[in-house]
């Protein structure tokens, strides 16, 4: 899951969306094909491809990462596009029709320098893949922001040939116009992909229409460049990608959620999520754990169980954040905790959007890691509001 645009972005347009059949663009049931579910679904009313992992400095950008140089991870990213449905000048042809608005978000937490960097950008679309500045295909991924992009390339397509082609590889440019944010990473996929909920259809509340299309791509191996303070370094490190689209997630009760999206170090992968109450109490639960080499296991909503611990307040919205966790699942008992405190989002003056993103550790009972990813909180500084 990723943190949304705001509400004036996303409030517009309501009801369900329509695919050339004239049926909701989320439903279960829809078998999700590849390479075509890479791209963008523009009728569906929310969007994103989000993208998080871990960096090490490597002596050549052609080092490869392993689970072993976890314990060297010095710094952690994340980069995500957003696409929003409008509902605005729908029978419009002009390529100035603001149908659609694209927004994205990128950071980097340096572990060492105890420092978080983030950035945006935001533009209106207006539906037409070939856009220049703004634009998402709709037959494959290439989202584009200007000069920041996330694009697949390889693969062979096909439901079934695509879910274990290796030769898939995302390239993600995040030039920034300083030093902080500034990287081009490719990541490339190890494993087949993971199809969450029921065959990627994703519940996310009590009632059924609350849910997503979702697949992940753990355990991506990256390889690339950051700039930052000082000059460019080559960097290894694993990476993991969610897609995700919906006409509707938030129950009216949820004011937020709390995700964690693990790459863990045997080469496993566990999701686990909660959409959250005013009271702090759950109202759905969710996840999934596939072992290495194995087959993945989708958790009920009743299976997932996430306690939050320690606090944080951040000094600038006031927020507390919830920075360890106790995490049961039917894939056993870890502690998860925030490898940096400050490690929030704060977008009033572009989005009006705040949420906590950041890289954190996952510890087995013996207090051994086992997992590095990245944990998300939203609705902590205010109810998250998606229209």
């Amino acid at each position: 899951m990723a943190s949304m645009l705001p509400a004036a972005a996303t409030g517009a347009g309501k009801g369900a969306a329509a695919d050339a059949a004239g049926e909701s663009t989320v439903r279960r049931g829809r078998v999700l094909a590849f390479p075509r579910d890479h791209g963008a679904h523009p009728s569906a009313r929310i969007e994103w491809w989000y993208v998080t992992g871990w960096l090490g400095a490597t002596a050549t950008a052609a080092t490869a990462a392993t689970a072993a140089t976890a314990a060297t991870a010095q710094f952690g990213f994340q980069v995500t596009f957003f696409r929003s449905r409008t509902g605005l000048a729908e029978g419009s042809t002009s390529r100035f029709a603001a149908r659609q608005i694209l927004f994205a978000h990128a950071a980097v937490t340096d572990l060492a320098g105890r420092q978080h960097h983030h950035t945006q950008r935001i533009a209106r679309w207006s539906g037409d893949s070939a856009a220049p500045l703004a634009r998402a295909a709709f037959d494959d991924a290439d989202v584009r922001l200007g000069p920041w992009q996330i694009r697949r390339q390889g693969g062979t397509g096909s439901t079934g040939g695509e879910l274990n082609d290796s030769a898939t590889i995302w390239q993600l440019v995040v030039p920034g116009a300083g030093e902080s944010v500034d990287f081009r990473l490719q990541a490339r996929r190890t494993q087949p992909l993971l199809l969450q909920g029921d065959a990627g259809f994703s519940r996310k509340g009590p009632q059924e229409r609350q849910a997503s299309h979702y697949y992940s791509e753990p355990q991506l191996a990256v390889t690339g460049r950051l700039r930052r303070a000082g000059g460019e370094i080559d960097v290894s490190g694993h990476a993991w990608l969610d897609h995700e689209w919906s006409d509707e997630i938030l129950h009216p009760e949820a004011v937020g959620w709390d995700w964690l999206g693990i790459n863990l170090l045997d080469g496993g992968a566990l999701t686990a999520f909660r959409l959250r109450r005013a009271d702090g109490s759950t109202l759905w639960a969710g996840g999934s754990f596939r072992p290495a080499g194995g087959a993945p296991r989708n958790f009920a909503a009743e299976e997932v169980r996430l306690t939050p611990g320690r606090l944080w307040t951040s000094p600038a919205t006031n927020a507390r954040y919830p920075l360890a966790w106790t995490v049961q699942t039917p894939a056993g008992r870890f502690e998860l905790n925030a490898l940096l405190d400050a490690q929030e989002l704060d977008s009033r003056q572009g989005t009006g959007t705040v949420y906590w993103e950041g890289l954190s550790e996952l510890l087995d009972s013996g207090g051994r890691r086992v997992g590095l990813g990245y944990l998300e909180m939203t609705g902590y500084a205010g109810r998250l509001r998606m229209g």
